[in-house]
């Protein structure tokens, strides 16, 4: 049993670094979101603008949430785990509709949640089963539709 709990905690572990770590890389991108405001580009003979600040307050709030998981993992409470593994499918949700703006940055941050959710889900605690009735254990007969109407013969 010892073994098994060190390599959940283990998985754990890297789960809470690598939460820390794709926070901080949403920090980044955030404040590079914002800090260049706006881009414009043509598309098809049409000059887009594009606003990027809601963007980067997004990333930004995103990034600290998944740091807050990250660090909350630390001391193992269930309810950071269960906030971990929604937070990370809402961030792979994100950024597979980021794919096409930015498709390597994007696969790279999906294969990191996938594995981060492997890492928080690897091993669930097992649930408590509930107490059963203390009393004789009573066993059915099995009967079948032919014997039911036969009576059985005396030993």
């Amino acid at each position: 049993m010892t073994q098994r709990t060190s390599v959940w905690s283990g998985w754990i572990s890297f789960a809470t670094v690598m939460l820390t770590m794709i926070g901080a890389f949403n920090i980044v991108e955030g404040l590079a979101a914002l800090m260049t405001g706006t881009i414009s580009f043509i598309d098809e003979g049409l000059l887009v603008v594009v606003n990027l600040t809601v963007w980067g307050v997004l990333t930004l709030v995103s990034g600290a949430l998944l740091i807050a998981v990250g660090l909350g993992l630390i001391s193992r409470s269930e309810v950071a785990r269960v906030a971990a593994v929604v937070l990370i499918a809402l961030h792979a949700l994100v950024q597979l509709s980021a794919l096409a703006a930015f498709p390597v940055w994007s696969l790279l941050m999906i294969a990191l949640d996938v594995v981060v959710l492997f890492a928080l889900t690897v091993h669930w605690p097992d649930r408590v089963a509930e107490a059963q009735p203390a009393g004789p254990a009573v066993a059915a007969a099995p009967s079948t539709p032919a014997s039911a109407g036969t009576p059985r013969p005396a030993a």
